[in-house]
């Protein structure tokens, strides 16, 4: 029953997190970038970050973060980069931000569920 608290506890923060990060504005992110990755259910369930105007995503809660999650770039001539900083693999490249999440919640690392609260060390 413990892990079951653990996990609503987890469920709570990350739902907290994607409610402030979804109110944004434009002066911290283009808001069709969060909205885009909501909308994908396997993506709802990750911890959300925006740092410089890109929306990260982690499978835990707490700094260090995992970095085994794609993250999408915006490219100054339009469209996306998408990234796998664990690896430095390059996913793919989209015209478009629904097209950059499809390509993340796609390529999710094995055995991705939803973020738990610690660390990438309790992963």
């Amino acid at each position: 029953m413990a892990s079951n608290e653990k996990s609503r506890s987890a469920a709570q923060i990350v739902a907290a997190e994607w409610s402030d990060i979804l109110s944004y504005g434009t002066d911290l992110i283009n808001p069709a970038v969060p909205r885009a990755a909501y909308q994908h259910p396997s993506l709802r369930e990750l911890w959300p970050m925006v740092s410089h105007g890109v929306l990260y995503l982690s499978r835990c809660t707490q700094y260090p973060w995992s970095r085994d999650v794609g993250t999408a770039f915006p490219q100054s001539a339009g469209g996306y980069r998408v990234r796998r900083e664990s690896d430095k693999t390059l996913i793919g490249v989209a015209a478009t931000v629904e097209e950059a999440y499809e390509l993340i919640a796609a390529n999710l690392p094995d055995n991705c569920g939803p973020a738990v609260v610690g660390t990438a060390d309790d992963l």
